[in-house]
């Protein structure tokens, strides 16, 4: 994409940050691979804070075009059931020391990031799964993980050629595996030129101590590692990108498989997932906005024109005169249009009455609203006349009460709106 398309409003990618320690703080950080490959597509990647309290606040991140969650700490066991791992709290404790900077679970991070996986689910919005964001999105659809998988899959797999070491401390980002590619996925299409046509294989990176058991059942398989594990999956039924359609979850990182002191990926197929994922992102905007749009009002013959210019006239004299509280008599010629419009249209849409009531036809009886009007009127007078009369020391033992009154019905008026049974 060049330079100068990027001066447009893009569409918006929710990444949520980890957090670490530095310096006795806490720091939030996204890794810059997935931030630099959203950008170059076309999107704006908008980082959610993993503070407390952000799951209430989602809304406020809106519109949401995509949301790309990638690397994280274990998704914290109660999520999913974990209780069919067999673990023993002597073996959770050896993991939880192995893999100490993963095992500590992040609540936060976890309550954030599925309730996203949801959203997305639930509106169809782009979603890409890196890693941790491919477990999130499998656990947000019923689905398990193991929680080690090179232990638990040491008993499932007693063929030492198929057991694969998924993460490796010592060879971190060079560390690789074999995983065999499922034909006619989009994974198959994006490394097609890179594949044997026989073994289907490639080599990926691997940064995981965790992965798929049960696979949810919307999901099918894209890849799948020598011992089993699913390292890739996707949901047939939501992916067209250039329909707006993308929901997909890949175990390895495509972004950071790139050639030794060089940014060139290993494989062209890598930066795939990412133009596809921002594909599906503008497309889904571009749908978003034109869903949204307000339908040009049809054009009037003069006729028609005139009596909805009257109409409007006869609205905004009554919002005057509702907001300022202004003089009636030199204005009721222009208030019967507004009346007989109201008191002929019986059945209004909710639009319309909302419409209305903005612009100060609070009530269909256009001649009450009038009265209503000029009580007004005559209690302010009278309130007027006989507070004139009143000492300063009244006037403001006046305004004491009415103050404490006032915060006793803004308290009951609040008990009431938060517990309507009191």
């Amino acid at each position: 994409m060049a330079n100068s398309d990027l001066s447009m409003v893009l569409p918006r990618v929710l990444i949520v940050s980890r957090r670490t320690l530095r310096k006795n703080k806490f720091v939030d950080f996204v890794g810059e691979y997935h931030l630099d490959l959203i950008v170059s597509y076309g999107a704006v990647p908008i980082i959610v804070p993993r503070v407390s309290g952000v799951h209430t606040l989602l809304q406020s991140f809106e519109p949401i075009h995509g949301v790309l969650l990638c690397e994280g700490e274990d998704i914290d066991p109660s999520h999913y059931d974990a209780e069919l791992s067999g673990f023993s709290s002597e073996e959770l404790q050896e993991i939880g020391k192995l893999h100490a900077s993963d095992t500590a679970i992040d609540k936060e991070k976890d309550s954030i990031e599925l309730r996203l996986a949801k959203l997305c689910l639930e509106r169809n919005i782009p979603y890409l799964g890196i890693c941790r964001g491919s477990q999130v999105l499998n656990v947000a659809c019923g689905g398990t993980l193991y929680q080690d998988v090179e232990k638990e899959l040491e008993k499932e797999c007693p063929d030492q050629n198929q057991r694969v070491t998924h993460m490796n401390y010592d060879d971190y980002d060079g560390h690789r595996h074999v995983v065999k590619v499922v034909e006619n996925t989009p994974l198959h299409q994006w490394f097609r030129d890179s594949l044997d046509d026989e073994k289907m294989e490639m080599r990926v990176n691997s940064y995981h101590h965790q992965g798929v058991k049960r696979l949810a059942q919307r999901f099918v398989p894209m890849a799948f590692a020598p011992d089993g594990l699913i390292e890739g999956f996707y949901d047939p039924d939501a992916y067209n990108p250039e329909e707006g359609k993308f929901i997909m979850g890949l175990q390895f990182h495509p972004e950071r498989m790139r050639q030794l002191d060089s940014d060139d990926f290993e494989y062209p197929g890598c930066a795939y997932a990412y133009q596809e994922f921002v594909k599906a992102v503008r497309a889904y905007e571009k749908k978003l906005s034109q869903s949204e749009c307000v339908p040009k009002a049809p054009k009037l013959n003069h006729e028609l024109e005139m009596k909805r210019k009257s109409l409007l006239r006869s609205f905004s004299v009554a919002k005057n005169m509702y907001s300022r509280r202004g003089s009636i008599s030199s204005k009721e010629s222009e208030l019967e249009v507004g009346a007989e419009f109201l008191e002929a249209n019986t059945a209004l849409s909710l639009q319309q009455e909302k419409r209305l009531k903005q612009m100060g036809a609070t009530v269909r009886n256009a001649s009450a609203y009038m009265e209503q009007l000029k009580m007004g009127e005559e209690r302010e007078r009278v309130a007027r006349a006989i507070i004139g009369k009143m000492s300063i020391e009244q006037i403001s033992e006046l305004m004491s009460f009415y103050r404490i009154m006032t915060q006793i019905c803004s308290d009951s008026l609040e008990k009431k709106i938060t517990d309507p049974a009191s």
